[in-house]
């Protein structure tokens, strides 16, 4: 890899450990602000508004500037929504302004890497990228909980740092730091050279334009698959990290800092097998993954069946004095299997679709057309999600429904690239120069 990789990198993973992190001192937040159960998955709904509402612009701006220095102002603006919070605005309004901000720093995050590489670099890139990301989502959901926790926030509290009176708003100081850090990494993202011509200006003319890269990536053979699996990958995604935590509190007695660690152990899998991706699936053989994804979908409906009172009080495993119940050992490693069946089929479809984004549009377009898709995709599993908790529908049935939602449309998106195949060989176009 080229040397401006590495610093690309750490710039995200230090931004999405944030990220990740405050997610975590939110949902503290609004627990100590006593706010509905159902107000807990709008807040992953709110960050991911963004994405959805700017998607015509956040290309174009991408496509405007080095990739490099649009990172930066972008992470500088996620500071600004953490400060927001802290200093008393609406957990949701604050968490999206950071979601403001992650709507524009992605299509810079991942159009630089189709500046910097070339096309047989793009699916070991993405492990990487992706590794990076979900090591990150890892510690972040990690030291979010820890951060939150009484004795650890106690330092900071007993200083009385003004706007710091319980251990969510000490979080969010650690946070802040995070992504200055982060920041500074940004600074040093070498300028790749690449140029778009002149980007258009004003609303009308932006729009119209998105709406050509849409109608693009959509019809094309290769692209309308891939941007297919990635869209229902990240939808499924985002509704899953609060069905485990909802899981881990109804089946397994756990607290909001304990789910978090759930959470952390389905990334360790993600990046297990985002690594194992990079290594064995070229960009060729990227569409032979799909099965892979009627099998997550399998696994995540056999959570429902699973709870803590399966397994003898008396099993576990022993570490000189530290003692894990034997239900939490399996959950650990079902919710791992998970998380790599995740990361195997999806690190080859995010790579596939960069190639096609760049071969038929430009990075910062591309990138922002699945972000839109995404997103969108994202925004309505969780208003689903959000719907089924406001009308206490039993975690057990939510996570049925959506293990089998997963099946069906990843068993259509199969059918469809037979077809596709059947009427020409598109696989054939991988590689292909930009056009």
């Amino acid at each position: 890899m080229k040397k401006g990789f590495y610093s690309i990198m750490a710039a995200q993973f230090f931004s999405s450990l944030a990220d990740s992190a405050l997610l975590i001192a939110a949902i503290a937040l609004l627990k100590d602000l006593h706010a509905p159960n159902w107000m807990t998955p709008l807040l992953k709904l709110f960050f991911v508004l963004s994405y959805v509402v700017l998607a015509a612009f956040v290309g174009a701006f991408a496509d405007s500037r080095p990739k490099g220095r649009v990172m930066f102002v972008t992470n500088s603006i996620k500071i600004v929504g953490c400060l927001f919070m802290l200093f008393g605005a609406h957990p949701l309004l604050a968490y999206g302004i950071v979601g403001f901000g992650a709507a524009a720093y992605s299509p810079a995050k991942y159009g630089i890497l189709t500046e910097l590489l070339p096309p047989e670099r793009l699916v070991a890139a993405n492990g990487w990228i992706e590794g990076t990301t979900v090591a990150s989502i890892i510690l972040g959901t990690v030291l979010g909980g820890a951060l939150i926790s009484p004795h650890i926030a106690a330092p900071l509290l007993r200083h009385h740092v003004p706007f710091v009176a319980t251990p969510a708003e000490a979080a969010m100081v650690v946070i802040v730091g995070i992504y200055v850090v982060a920041a500074l990494f940004n600074l040093h993202i070498p300028d790749t050279g690449a140029r778009y011509p002149r980007q258009q200006h004003g609303p009308i003319k932006l729009i119209v334009d998105f709406a050509h890269c849409f109608n693009t990536l959509w019809h094309d053979k290769l692209g309308q698959i891939s941007l297919a699996v990635t869209t229902l990958f990240w939808g499924a995604g985002a509704t899953l990290q609060f069905i485990v935590l909802k899981w881990a509190e109804v089946s397994l007695g756990m607290s909001l800092s304990e789910g978090a660690i759930l959470q952390a152990i389905v990334a360790v899998g993600v990046a297990g097998g985002a690594i194992v991706a990079a290594a064995k699936v070229p960009l060729k053989k990227s569409l032979t993954v799909l099965p892979v994804g009627i099998m997550m979908g399998v696994a995540v409906m056999m959570m429902a069946f699973y709870t803590r009172h399966l397994i003898p009080a008396n099993w576990g495993v022993y570490f000189e004095r530290v003692h894990v119940p034997g239900y939490l050992v399996i959950a650990y490693l079902f919710l791992m299997v998970v998380g790599a069946l995740s990361g195997f089929f999806v690190v080859p479809m995010n790579a596939l679709l960069q190639h096609r984004g760049h071969v038929l549009l430009s990075a910062g377009h591309s990138i922002a057309v699945q972000n839109f898709n995404e997103n969108l995709s994202v925004l309505i599993m969780l208003s689903l999600y959000a719907v089924l908790v406001w009308l206490d529908v039993p975690v057990s049935i939510v996570i049925v429904l959506f293990g089998s939602f997963v099946c069906v449309m990843m068993w259509l998106v199969m059918r469809r690239h037979q077809a596709n195949q059947r009427a020409f060989d598109a696989v054939a176009l991988i590689g292909e120069a930009k056009h």
